[in-house]
């Protein structure tokens, strides 16, 4: 039996998104070994991604437990076509990824707008039902999964049991660690089969080998197809920015969130807004935080002006610290921040971004 894992990329290879779904994957196979005392080795990992030419480091897969590699090969097919990746996993699915590996038992992706999308598609594809926000897997029975999953913008936990004979489910990126297989505490850490290469402290890593599928699309799976512009392709992205730096109804305006946008290049980060922003059109959806924008799991979030509406927070408690900087020291926002700058912004965003290039910071 083999687990396949949707993998993300971009110009610079997987994207970080991918990686706890890669880990939640290994650990789903390795659970194998105890549902069934028939394979005690556990289930394969299989890797899957859309393009030929798509920038994938073998030694990376290796490391996270992958066995096999699977191009998808969407031929002249431009930009992201849901449809045609679902049909790509779906036809994987039926028909395996190589001698050896057995049938697929569960198709897993990051829970990011195109990992949900295209396995929405896949269940509709193959009427199997699909769990969404995963942050642990295990098989308990053949056909059988318990889950552990986030609901209402991961404010609570749910345990449930998915039955399907194969299971489909994304993942949280804000809850999961990647983790590599044979790394203490992972999952794979007590395989016996696992290789020497694919551990920590071993050898340069030997790339898995890759397998090249091309599923017969339909006219259907073409009609949606979107292309990313070259801003929104190159460097860091919201979802996965180690450093975001917030701005709200307190910036004022459109011409506020220069100075943000300075910060955040100062600090090697992103920017992003609360929702009142993108309502008022100062800034585009995409860098919304919240619970109908983009969820983040950044080290620091530094939020100036914003107010911290429910809605909002659901979307940055994955921050590891975050900062609020805001004239009312009553602010929802303050009350969760772990440290909180009480003072009008558009007089201490100048002066840090003065301290940090009087430091170096360029």
């Amino acid at each position: 039996m083999t687990v396949l894992c949707l993998v993300e990329t971009d110009a610079h290879g997987i994207r970080d998104s991918s990686l706890p779904a890669l880990a939640v994957a290994r650990a789903l196979a390795d659970s194998a070994d105890s549902a069934d005392s028939a394979d005690s080795a556990g289930e394969h990992l299989a890797a899957a991604w859309v393009g030929v030419d798509a920038v994938v480091d073998g030694g990376s897969l290796a490391l996270a437990g992958v066995d096999r590699g699977c191009a998808i090969d969407l031929g002249a097919t431009a930009g992201y076509a849901p449809a045609a990746w679902a049909r790509g996993l779906a036809g994987l699915a039926t028909a395996g990824v190589g001698d050896g590996f057995g049938p697929v038992s569960a198709v897993v992706a990051a829970a990011t707008d195109r990992g949900n999308e295209v396995l929405a598609h896949l269940g509709a594809i193959t009427g199997l039902p699909m769990a969404a926000n995963c942050v642990s897997a295990s098989r308990i029975a053949p056909g059988r999964c318990q889950l552990v999953r986030q609901r209402w913008a991961g404010s609570l936990l749910e345990d449930a049991v998915l039955e399907s004979p194969v299971a489909l489910l994304t993942v949280a990126t804000d809850a999961v660690a990647a983790q590599q297989a044979g790394e203490p505490g992972s999952a794979s850490s007590d395989r016996t089969d696992t290789p020497a290469s694919m551990a920590m402290s071993g050898p340069v890593p030997v790339p898995v080998p890759v397998l090249r599928y091309e599923p017969a699309l339909t006219g259907g799976d073409l009609l949606v197809q979107a292309a990313e512009s070259a801003d929104r392709s190159a460097g860091v992205s919201l979802a996965t920015a180690r450093v975001v730096v917030g701005g709200g109804r307190g910036v004022g305006g459109p011409d506020g969130f220069t100075m943000l946008e300075e910060l955040a290049d100062l600090l090697g980060g992103v920017l992003g807004v609360s929702r009142v922003v993108t309502s008022q059109g100062w800034r585009p959806h995409r860098q919304q935080v919240g619970q109908t924008g983009t969820k983040i799991s950044p080290e620091l979030y530094l939020a100036c002006g914003i107010s911290g509406a429910i809605q909002h927070m659901a979307g940055c408690q994955g921050a590891k610290t975050i900062i609020a900087i805001n004239t009312d020291p009553d602010a929802p926002m303050v009350a969760k921040a772990d440290y909180a700058v009480i003072g009008d912004l558009h007089q201490v965003i100048p002066a840090l971004i003065e301290a940090l290039k009087q430091r170096g910071y360029r």
